[in-house]
């Protein structure tokens, strides 16, 4: 692609790099330049205009973006993506259904390591996404880039993008109970509104007393693909109440403790084939911690090992809490 300014008798069939008023008229950038566009500058009295010239091996900056959506996502339907129709050198990729977005990370590196002016932009792998969400945005930076580079990009991070949808359809719930403890009520709406955003249900919500053999019997009987415990009084250690009820049960406890905050306190076990995920307090709220990175993967059959759990810590600070009693950042000890 060739970039500069060009005397108006060279400008046609150019793509206007910069916009241009004339008159009551505003040429915008990115126009190919008509014949009457170019006399219409003349009579304004401008000599040159600023243009992007493609060469005979170079793609539009749409056509180049949509090549590489195709690449990107073969079979849209079936990655659970709409893929919208490219402008200005854009293309976003948008989710069909609730589920956590599925990235191959290195390929989208080497995607966008071939050229400057050839890029996309994802949210984080794994993330949870509702529908209408949108996922990616491919752009073309430039005008036109060469069809050789869009072709090396397009094989570099094929079929690289998609959403894991919902495989569990139920879930349910078992609150513990402590005289003066926090409102279960509220915990129990967060909760809700947790499992409705990934498109299930609660099957059954139980509200036991903080104890190992009332909360044991609970999981026996409770409904749901997925079990939920959240307890009146923090889970401190894979020997507290919580785990030792699930492996009361006949189940087992995988993974205590995640280096995400707030959410540290969450475990994460099995009770035969179903999961069972151990809450921490902090899910009480709405607002985003540790617990919904690990439901959102789970409910949507995405494996996860401690080793994953682990490797959450980086990007894991996800709120400064301003009440805790040890001294932060900007504060004075006293």
């Amino acid at each position: 692609m060739r970039f500069g300014a060009v005397p108006l008798a060279r400008a046609e069939g150019a793509i206007l790099a910069h916009s241009v008023r004339v008159g009551d008229l505003r040429m915008r950038k990115g126009v190919r330049l008509s014949a009457d566009q170019v006399a219409q500058m003349v009579e304004a009295g401008l000599n040159d205009v600023v243009v992007a010239r493609l060469e005979p091996e170079d793609l539009h900056e749409d056509e180049a973006a949509r090549v590489l959506a195709e690449a990107l996502v073969p079979d849209p339907g079936l990655a659970g993506l709409r893929v919208t129709q490219p402008f200005t050198g854009r293309v976003n990729l948008i989710a069909q259904t609730p589920g956590v977005v599925i990235l191959d990370v290195a390929a989208l590196e080497a995607f966008n390591a071939v050229h400057p002016m050839i890029t996309i932009a994802t949210v984080p792998a794994f993330q949870q996404m509702s529908t209408g969400g949108m996922v990616a945005t491919i752009k073309i930076i430039s005008y036109g880039v060469s069809a050789r580079d869009v072709a090396m990009a397009a094989q570099a991070a094929r079929d690289s993008i998609r959403m894991a949808p919902p495989v569990l359809r139920t879930a349910g719930l078992v609150i513990t109970d402590i005289p003066g403890g926090p409102s279960n009520e509220k915990g129990q709406r967060a909760i809700e509104a947790r499992v409705e955003a990934l498109g299930m249900e609660m099957a059954d919500l139980r509200v036991v007393p903080h104890e190992v053999d009332a909360l044991a019997e609970a999981l026996t009987a409770l409904g749901g693909d997925v079990a939920l415990i959240l307890t009146g009084s923090a889970t401190s250690d894979v020997e507290d109440v919580a785990p030792m009820a699930v492996r009361a049960a006949g189940g087992d406890v995988d993974r205590f403790g995640m280096p995400v905050d707030p959410g540290n306190l969450l475990f994460l076990g099995r009770q035969g084939a179903r999961p069972v995920i151990g809450l921490p307090g902090c899910a009480r709220s709405p607002a985003l911690n540790g617990a919904d990175w690990v439901l959102s993967r789970v409910v949507c059959g995405v494996a996860v090992s401690g080793a994953d759990i682990a490797a959450m810590g980086v990007g894991g600070l996800l709120k400064e809490i301003p009440t805790r009693p040890q001294p932060r950042a900007g504060r004075k000890p006293v």
